[in-house]
Parts: C-alpha cells; sequence; structure tokens
C-alpha cells in the first residue's frame, strides 16, 4: 500500500502524486486542467482527476493509504502550473 497525501485548503483540495506514477497507470492523457503541476508532481484536483486516478488504482489492484493535510487561507498549490498532458509529458523527459 503506497500513502499519498492530500492537501485541502477552505476551498478545495488536491491529492499529490509523481508523474511517473500516472505515466506507468496510463492515465497521464486524462488529467484535466483543473489540476496543477509543479516540477515531476502532479496535484490532482479532488472533483474529477482524483478518481481518475483512484480508479486506475483499483483496475491495476493496488490501494491507497491517504494523508490528509489541512492549510489556512488557499494552498500555495493554486498558484502552480495548470496541468496539461504537454507540459506533465515534458517533465518527464
Amino acid at each position: 500500500m503506497k500513502a499519498y497525501n492530500f492537501y485541502s485548503d477552505a476551498g478545495h483540495g488536491w491529492l499529490r502524486v509523481k508523474l511517473n506514477e500516472l505515466d506507468r497507470l496510463g492515465i497521464i492523457e486524462d488529467i484535466s486542467m483543473f489540476s496543477y503541476l509543479f516540477a515531476d508532481i502532479a496535484y490532482l484536483e479532488e472533483d474529477c482527476d482524483l478518481a481518475t486516478f483512484m480508479r486506475a488504482k483499483q483496475a491495476a489492484g493496488e490501494t491507497v493509504e491517504i494523508n490528509e493535510i489541512h492549510v489556512g487561507g488557499n494552498s500555495v498549490i493554486r498558484v502552480y502550473d495548470t496541468y496539461t498532458v504537454e507540459s506533465a509529458t515534458a517533465a518527464l523527459d
């Protein structure tokens, strides 16, 4: 079982996942522009992309442990780059 950090602020939440894992699961192209990207880390938004990730993990027979981290005010994640397939795949190289 692998542990992931789920970051939330007063308005939203994101799961921190390395890009190479999204690539390994075959979902790097399925992540929306509502998620964020910083270096080789994706921050998957809670409403859609987190569910995509969880379905892929379940299909792979992998379990997930989630550690919740709440911050006051707005999370710094909100200023990271918007996730795009092009920037995500470029960050893998």
